[in-house]
């Protein structure tokens, strides 16, 4: 009978063991343990906890991994900073919370202050452990005594919670691992700053390395379009108790979406994609040179649309001008006259900036904008004043009451800010001068209208012309416009209001981009005639010269493959061109968008090739006017309905008659990453400068990657050199787009990378015409082996001028030869 009990009593310990793990799958309680190689899994199978090791390391971390999708892609590691180096690793659930803990003892706890009676720790669909009282739910907060979100890692996942808990004194912020293969902390951080009005900066080490500016109502003004698409909501809350950032999904799909902070400092936006089971990349917050805090120093602005990128606000100037010539912009600039508080001052507004660092601002999100301008102008140390939140008009006041630093220039995102200035520089106080000179010049102005009508009057009558031949023709447009009628281009002038009902106002939503010209807006005409509006902005680079050196080079010329100039306008100051509508946009649109980049095959990307030869061979031989682009990259090759390519953008362009070929300039146009050495270098720019650039555009469409930025882990070569060393030592697999990659027509693409590296050659003298490059892509003749291209060496992102790390940095400025160039 004791047999039978003892056989009886082993069953039912049995079967109680398999009902616990069968029903509790998601929960670990105080009588379970888990050990290396055993797991739990949150209710629906979402997510997974349990040891894993990192890549090629062989240390063992407790962590919490996706499950369902993406299989093994860790979000949360416990014991980030204490490895254990074997198996022995066990998990335990106490009154204190819970315990990992190994042969050697105790490596890591929750350690909560509160006993609980009946603790269990559970692992939500969300991706969050948890710590509770098993007679409490999950569903009221103030019951959850510890859970992971509050100790994220590098992974920022929708309900986390990014600030500080000012009941509690907590604070949530994420860090970036080692290495791909090290998850303990990295040397990225990005948190919350509580100096001032709060805000986020991402550190590196124990430096500010960016800064994300304070949020608006609707963004953080620092961080443009984080979320262009609505892929989630994005909560901003602060009040008494808390103040944090989050993200939530907008829907079940949309909850397999995530932030993370990568090994190198970039903050990644990324995607789960289920028809390729990948992760994608959304966005990229990777840090160009305008990023950099206060790269610019006290005053200064950076916009990442001008050459050079740093400058002074306006009653300003450099604090040391040797410095500022030698590209290093930290010391700031100084007010061109002392702001003396016994004296009337004014404000200059400033728009669409990022505003500066709040660290040491005083705020309050009860008064008004007038308020908050009369706090400033009674205040001496105060230096300015802006919104606190820009929603419904703007509310909130923000006064700095130090020196401006880390601004940034935008386009179209951005706040207002009111910078405090002496009566000389103010707008406020030079308004009323303005508009009583304003009066005297209409006055004089209307005098002299009616003293010309009345001698055209007496003209008139002298010499007796039969009504309607005496008519003088009127040209309101000014030199532009008179320039532009002596020319024989037979270029429609179009009516600035024809232009703007065809734009909606130029509105906001027909707006398809914005270029160192000006915006460009959609428009359709009243015939139903779809248009490119190119408008120069008020603040652009380009002006006149920029404006009749497009024209004058466009205005003729026909050709399936350039852009097609329809018409221009120059009433009110305005300076408009008027293209034909493409429908998709630019190329680099497609070839640099992970999701869009997969709608185009090679045979897709192959056409585009052989269309954008097509035109430049008609610009470099076939036109009235030899032409030289000297801007030629990705975002200036524009797609029509079909994908047929069109060269647009000839502001920079250079024309030239009979025989010419080649010039020297001391005026350095065009990108960086496109340009060839020689012109870069020494100004020299010919139709092999152009064969560079195009050479430059072949491996960026057949890799998918841009030149310039590109990584390696192998290595710190940019795009052409990571080209030219694949070639070599023939992987050039490797360098090929994954959407292209198992492309029928293999040879083909390894064909068109060498015509690349052959346009791409150092020396000129080496590089194809494209007479020769069109025949190369359309037939099979043998190809020469290249030589070593041009700006491939070596080079150490992070440790060159941040004012050439910019992907589409272009100058439009007077530069000397001898000054710092591009280096790749």
């Amino acid at each position: 009978m004791d047999v039978i009990s003892t056989l009886l009593l082993l069953v039912c310990s049995t079967l109680s063991s398999t009902l616990i793990n069968s029903v509790a799958v998601d929960t670990i309680r105080p009588q379970q343990i888990i050990r290396d190689g055993e797991t739990i899994t949150s209710a629906r199978g979402e997510f997974q906890l349990g040891f894993f090791s990192s890549g090629r390391s062989t240390n063992r971390y407790l962590g919490i991994w996706y499950k369902k999708i993406s299989n093994g892609t860790v979000v949360w590691v416990a014991n980030r900073d204490t490895p254990i180096i074997n198996a022995s690793g066990q998990v335990r659930v106490d009154d204190k919370g819970i315990t990992l803990q190994t042969d050697d003892g105790i490596i890591w706890s929750t350690n909560t202050s509160i006993s609980l009676k009946n603790p269990v720790a559970q692992l939500l669909d969300s991706g969050n452990l948890v710590v509770r009282d098993e007679d409490h739910t999950i569903n009221n907060a103030e019951d959850i005594i510890w859970q992971s979100f509050d100790y994220p890692g590098d992974n920022f996942l929708p309900g986390m919670k990014v600030g500080i808990n000012l009941v509690t004194g907590l604070k949530n912020f994420y860090t970036s691992w080692k290495s791909v293969d090290d998850p303990s902390t990295g040397i990225f951080t990005v948190g919350i700053d509580l100096n001032g009005f709060p805000q986020f900066f991402r550190s590196k080490g124990s430096a500010k390395w960016t800064r994300t500016g304070p949020w608006n109502g609707r963004q953080f003004s620092g961080s443009p379009q984080t979320n262009p698409n609505g892929m989630f909501t994005e909560k901003f809350v602060f009040n008494d108790k808390e103040i944090y950032y989050r993200i939530d999904p907008i829907n079940r799909t949309s909850a397999d979406i995530r932030l993370t902070l990568t090994p190198n400092g970039d903050i990644q936006h990324l995607v789960w994609n289920y028809q390729n089971q990948i992760w994608m990349v959304y966005i990229t917050q990777a840090v160009s040179d305008c990023d950099l805090y206060a790269l610019c120093g006290a005053y200064g602005i950076c916009n990442s649309n001008s050459s050079p990128r740093c400058g002074c606000l306006r009653g300003f100037v450099p604090k040391f001008p040797e410095k500022w010539n030698a590209v290093d912009w930290s010391s700031g600039c100084i007010r061109k006259t002392k702001l003396d508080c016994a004296i009337d001052t004014g404000f200059l507004k400033y728009s669409r900036v990022k505003l500066p660092d709040t660290r040491h601002s005083w705020y309050d999100m009860k008064i008004n904008l007038e308020e908050c301008k009369r706090l400033c102008l009674k205040n001496c140390n105060c230096t300015a004043y802006a919104n606190a939140d820009i929603r419904s008009g703007g509310s909130g006041c923000i006064l700095w009451f130090n020196d401006l630093s880390d601004m940034v220039g935008y386009t179209d995102d951005g706040q207002d800010i009111y910078v405090k200035m002496p009566e000389s520089e103010s707008v406020d106080i030079r308004r009323s001068r303005a508009m009583r000179h304003l009066l005297i010049i209409l006055i004089v102005l209307v005098l002299v209208v009616v003293l010309i009508l009345a001698l055209m009057r007496l003209l008139v009558l002298r010499n007796r012309k039969p009504k309607g031949e005496g008519n003088l023709k009127f040209s309101l447009e000014g030199v532009a416009l008179n320039k532009i009628q002596s020319e024989d281009w037979e270029l429609p002038l179009v009516d600035f209001k024809r232009i703007v009902n065809a734009t909606d106002n130029f509105s906001q939503d027909n707006k398809l981009g914005e270029g160192g010209f000006g915006p460009v807006y959609k428009g359709m005409l009243t015939d139903g005639q779809e248009i490119a509006v190119k408008r120069l902005s008020k603040n652009s680079g380009q002006g006149l010269d920029e404006f009749i050196n497009e024209v004058s080079c466009i205005a003729q010329l026909q050709h399936r493959n350039l852009v097609t100039l329809l018409g221009c306008c120059t009433e009110k100051g305005e300076r408009i061109l008027i293209y034909e509508y493409l429908a998709n946009k630019s190329l680099d649109s497609f070839i640099f968008d992970d999701e869009i980049g997969n709608s185009i095959d090679w045979l897709e990307r192959y056409k585009i090739i052989i269309g954008i030869a097509r035109g430049l061979l008609y610009l470099h031989q076939d036109s009235k006017l030899r032409i030289i682009h000297r801007d030629l990259k990705a975002s200036n090759i524009l797609l029509d309905h079909e994908m047929n390519p069109k060269i647009s953008d000839f502001g920079m362009a250079r024309c030239f008659k009979g025989s010419q070929t080649a010039a020297k300039t001391s005026r350095i146009v065009g990108t960086f990453g496109y340009m060839a050495p020689e012109y870069a270098i020494d100004g020299q720019f010919s139709v092999k400068s152009d064969v560079y650039s195009f050479g430059v555009l072949l491996i960026e469409i057949v890799s998918g990657k841009k030149n310039r930025l590109f990584s390696h882990p192998e290595h710190d070569l940019n795009l052409l050199g990571h080209a030219w060393k694949s070639y070599n030592e023939g992987k050039l697999l490797e360098l090929i787009d994954e959407v292209i990659l198992e492309s029928p027509n293999q040879m083909e693409v390894f064909r068109v990378i060498q015509i690349g590296l052959l346009c791409v050659q150092e020396d000129p003298t080496d590089r194809p015409v494209m007479s020769q490059v069109v025949l190369m892509l359309s037939s099979n003749m043998k190809l020469a082996h290249p030589k070593n291209p041009g700006f491939f060496t070596e080079r150490r992102l992070q440790d060159t001028d941040p004012f050439l790390r910019d992907t589409e940095f272009s100058s439009l400025n007077d530069l000397s030869l001898s000054s710092v160039l591009p280096r790749q």
